[in-house]
């Protein structure tokens, strides 16, 4: 079992930076893969990025490939997902998830197995 916990949301203007990181716990958090996700008001979610267990390879959804990135710090047993030049358009509830089977790095939200609460980012124009 593992529990994830995201923090880092907030409100910021188009352009700026924001860093959200979802803290595991449970030994095996270096054995799965972790993804975001993402759901806006009104729309279904969404996947935005994936890491590797091995923290060798990555995938990200086309409207945030360049702008952001995912990575993963082994010894604190947290995913970060740096955002920069934000856009109205990210306004969301971003989400942690954790695939423990990891067979590939998947951007279907069904194969992930353990989800945390979420956490809003607000984008202003």
């Amino acid at each position: 079992q593992v529990q994830l916990v995201e923090s880092g949301g907030g409100l910021v203007q188009a352009g700026g930076s924001l860093r959200l990181s979802c803290a595991a716990s449970g030994r095996s958090f270096s054995s799965y893969n972790m993804g975001w996700f993402r759901q806006a008001p009104g729309k279904e979610r969404e996947f935005v990025a994936a890491i590797r267990w091995s923290g060798g390879s990555t995938t990200y959804a086309d409207s945030v490939k360049g702008r952001f990135t995912i990575s993963r710090d082994y010894a604190k047993n947290t995913v970060h997902l740096q955002m920069n030049s934000l856009k109205p358009e990210d306004t969301a509830v971003y989400y942690c998830a954790a695939d423990r089977r990891s067979f590939r790095l998947s951007d279907y939200d069904k194969e992930y197995d353990f989800w945390g609460q979420g956490t809003q980012v607000t984008v202003s124009s």
